[in-house]
């Protein structure tokens, strides 16, 4: 995986598609493209939280709308709503070869109070 834009606001992360990561299809994994997702959203969240805090993964719906054939797998993640016990995040995975939306998702994370 590799950074592509970190801020604030905005996380994209990038997984290429190699035969190692496919299925017999030649698609990437779905269990590959939610840990992209929850990666994405996590770091993103855990940059939210506030110094000394982190967060843990409360809540992850996915939904997968097409197969990433030709990648890489591109997530780009966003902030919906920061609050101080709960983080809510939206992540959209397209099949950057493609251009085309392959998986959306929306999560939810728990804050934690620093050690």
């Amino acid at each position: 995986m590799r950074d592509i834009k970190d801020t604030d606001e905005q996380l994209i992360i990038e997984m290429d598609n190699r035969p190692d990561l496919t299925n017999i299809r030649g698609a990437i994994q779905g269990g590959l493209v939610a840990t992209l997702i929850d990666i994405a959203a996590g770091r993103l969240a855990g940059n939210a939280s506030g110094h000394g805090h982190s967060v843990t993964t409360a809540d992850m719906n996915v939904h997968f709308l097409a197969p990433i054939i030709e990648g890489p797998a591109r997530a780009e993640a966003a902030i919906v709503r920061a609050g101080r016990r709960l983080i809510v995040t939206s992540v959209d995975v397209f099949d950057a070869g493609r251009g085309r939306l392959a998986a959306t998702a929306t999560l939810t994370f728990a804050v934690l109070e620093p050690r």
